[in-house]
């Protein structure tokens, strides 16, 4: 990993310094105390620390098993686990920077870029959070970092990430599908990108292996990463849903949880009646689903609730958590609304160029980011919207949001002359 920014600018050592101190005041001043999932991550870190089972199937256990580890090197608390989030947020800020050096962009422009990134308050205030983002991003970028890279033996390694990354979130396994796509609009050579891609796919499948063959056996029968794509789906669609978001599983009308069969079945045939109910509910509702999506990726992307996660349990008043709110959902939509409307205009772009002229002169990072940008989307559309999830798209959106800028810039002066 080159660091030829952080070697030559101490610019760049001040905002990291800068960001890493504004994130340890954050965790020190707002006691968080994790709640609901949050707590279950924590818990289930503890018991693998203490040798107790390393979860029941139900859920991606990546996250607790390596703070789990942590736990078991100096011991378990909130604290050492903040002090975790603290040391791979910084790994993520120079993550990024190492990006940043890799890419087509003016030293000025990388400098505003990577100031945005450090100093988003989501990039803060999620060192107090115990949940699966911030540890999933940092792998994310890592992988970034090793694919815009002239590593000879690099797809091998993103494959290992990208299992790394599965564990924490079993859809991430589509990312072997996004370097096809990434490949295959920039190089333009089929047999190649088919081959990269089965590549990541084949070594994250190994990589994850050992995690199916424990589950299965747990079980009884094949068994994924984990056991709750099913229930997902099925709370976020169904005809009592109207807001996008989670809802108890018993509330659906004439809900499959309360029947016998499925109180009688185990963890992997509840997930497939739940996921089999939901997407029967789909095909019979497709215009109500439509609609959900997006309300869920607007749930997602212009709704900043997950400040709320950061301050639970503390002392700050409600006042305090309300301005709080204002504040980072409008710094949140004044980056994302003109990221998406670059997403999109570039998405035209890149279609355009594949019917017109060839896309061996569209920029690899902005193909990345936009192809990226639909994998997550793609996901949330169907599954469920918090704004959580649009986390691991920070470095995106930011990096977007630059591409818009300076398309308007570029525009303007046009209209000038």
């Amino acid at each position: 990993m080159k660091l030829e920014s952080l070697k030559k600018d101490i610019y760049y050592k001040i905002v990291l310094t800068l960001g890493l101190i504004a994130s340890i005041l954050w965790v020190v001043f707002v006691d968080t105390k994790p709640f609901s999932d949050f707590k279950y991550y924590y818990d289930l870190a503890v018991d693998i620390a203490n040798g107790l089972p390393w979860g029941d199937t139900y859920t991606s256990v990546g996250y607790p098993i390596v703070l789990g580890g942590v736990f078991k090197l100096f011991g378990a608390s909130l604290i050492k686990a903040k002090i975790f989030n603290l040391i791979i947020a910084f790994i993520s800020n120079i993550c990024f920077l190492s990006i940043l050096d890799k890419i087509d962009v003016s030293e000025k422009c990388r400098k505003i870029i990577f100031a945005l990134f450090v100093f988003m308050p989501n990039n803060i205030f999620y060192n107090s959070i115990l949940g699966t983002e911030l540890l999933f991003t940092t792998i994310l970028l890592i992988t970034t970092n090793v694919y815009f890279s002239n590593e000879k033996y690099k797809y091998a390694y993103i494959g290992i990430l990208t299992g790394f990354n599965t564990m924490i979130k079993p859809f991430f396994i589509v990312f072997a599908f996004a370097v096809f796509l990434v490949d295959l609009l920039k190089e333009k050579k089929l047999v190649i990108s088919i081959k990269n891609s089965l590549i990541v796919f084949v070594i994250c499948m190994l990589v994850i292996s050992p995690w199916i063959y424990r589950n299965t056996k747990l079980i009884g029968q094949p068994t994924y990463v984990s056991n709750n794509g099913g229930i997902v789906l099925y709370i976020n669609n169904n005809s009592q849903n109207n807001r996008g978001r989670w809802m108890a599983a018993g509330d659906v009308e004439n809900s499959i949880v309360k029947t016998k069969e499925y109180q009688n079945a185990n963890m992997t045939q509840k997930n497939k009646m739940l996921a089999d109910s939901a997407k029967k509910w789909i095909k019979s509702h497709p215009v109500q689903f439509i609609e959900l999506g997006f309300k869920r990726l607007f749930n997602t992307y212009f709704v900043s609730d997950d400040i709320t996660y950061s301050t639970s349990g503390s002392s700050l008043s409600d006042y305090v958590k309300s301005k709080l709110y204002t504040i980072t959902n409008n710094i949140r939509n004044v980056i994302f609304v003109p990221a998406i409307i670059y997403i999109l205009l570039y998405s035209i772009l890149i279609l355009n160029a594949i019917i017109v002229r060839g896309t061996d002169k569209l920029n690899k990072f902005s193909i990345y980011s936009v192809v990226l940008f639909y994998m997550f989307t793609s996901v949330y559309f169907a599954t469920e919207g918090q704004g959580r999830y649009a986390f691991p798209e920070i470095f995106i959106m930011i990096y977007c949001f630059y591409g818009f800028i300076k398309f308007a810039i570029l525009k303007y002066k046009e209209l000038r002359l």
